[in-house]
């Protein structure tokens, strides 16, 4: 990183056991904060400049309320702990208001064309994102440890929220994931024989807590990287999980050969998942623990995409044809 400014503000994030996610982000809009007061320090800057580039998000470069808000605490964070000068809790900037987008859904139909299309390499973690409703860095995530097999759950820690959560596991992944984990465990014993490994990534807290736990293969990625890497916070080498840009383009490609026209993501997955549970009869309350939402009402977007939704209201015209 070129500026000592943004290179500080890294450092000081890493202190502070920030993800690494949440880092590149939070330099991202503070470098865009920057270039939009023309480069001037944001030293010299404060409310009135945040305010303006807030509202500039919202009504120029028409961002997500989401997208804004992780700006502006990109900028409290920024002021807080590195400038030492909070800002007001009173800004006052043009909010961004865009209307919610339906989810896209796939039809069960369509999840049997574009499964079997799916890269042999990423079929399993396709199938777990489906039949278990995880979004993709959830997926990827996933320890060995995390599979109960005895009571066919997956148990996903830190998800979205740094919330946990326990979702069902479908009986017809349980051969395929132990062959997985057979196969992580020959990994995990080569890697073992290597003297310059150094075990598994795992959070600051939980190495504090569980010093053995590196070298465990419990603690080890269900779903490992071909090749080892160095763990840029502490060049140490370790396995990590596999890449969740390759899947992403496993599943477009997948959905290109399936001929499916809808727009489909890994995500599109979960939405299918939540979909499809409540098409058979789940209850709302039910589909909202699985999917580990707070608010019931973003778990109610997928009753609108039912076929008896508006209401189970009939059209008029079916009385015509």
């Amino acid at each position: 990183m070129n500026s000592p400014f943004l290179t500080l503000v890294q450092e000081k994030m890493w202190t502070k056991r920030y993800a690494k996610r949440t880092i590149e982000s939070y330099i991202y809009w503070i470098k865009a904060f920057i270039i939009f007061n023309g480069k001037k320090h944001p030293v010299d800057c404060h409310n009135e400049q945040v305010e303006a580039f807030l509202s500039h998000l919202s009504n120029v470069m028409n961002v997500a309320p989401k997208t804004q808000a992780l700006a502006l605490n990109a900028l409290v964070f920024m002021y807080k702990h590195i400038i030492n000068n909070e800002l007001t809790l009173e800004l006052n900037f043009n909010k961004s208001h865009i209307q919610q987008k339906l989810p896209v859904v796939l039809t069960t139909q369509e999840i049997s064309q574009l499964l079997p299309q799916v890269n042999a390499n990423f079929l399993l973690i396709c199938q777990l994102m489906y039949g278990s409703g995880l979004r993709l860095m959830e997926a990827v995530r996933l320890r060995v440890q995390d599979i109960d097999f005895d009571y066919h759950a997956v148990r996903v820690w830190q998800g979205k929220g740094s919330k946990n959560r326990c979702v069902t596991l479908a009986k017809e992944l349980v051969k395929p994931l132990k062959l997985q984990i057979n196969s992580v465990e020959l990994l995990f014993q080569m890697d073992m024989n290597n003297p310059s490994y150094q075990g598994v990534y795992l959070p600051f807290a939980l190495s504090k807590k569980y010093p053995n736990a590196r070298t465990e293969l419990g603690w080890h990625y269900l779903f490992p990287s071909k090749r080892l890497s160095l763990d840029p916070e502490v060049n140490a080498l370790r396995r990590h999980h596999i890449n969740e840009t390759a899947l992403r383009k496993v599943v477009k490609q997948a959905a290109l050969q399936a001929n499916i026209k809808k727009n489909v993501t890994c995500h599109t997955l979960r939405h299918s998942f939540a979909t499809h549970l409540l098409q058979r009869g789940a209850d709302i309350r039910t589909v909202q623990e699985q999917l580990g939402h707070t608010d019931i009402r973003t778990t109610q977007i997928y009753t609108h995409v039912l076929e008896q939704g508006a209401n189970g209201v009939r059209s008029p015209l079916s009385d015509l044809i």
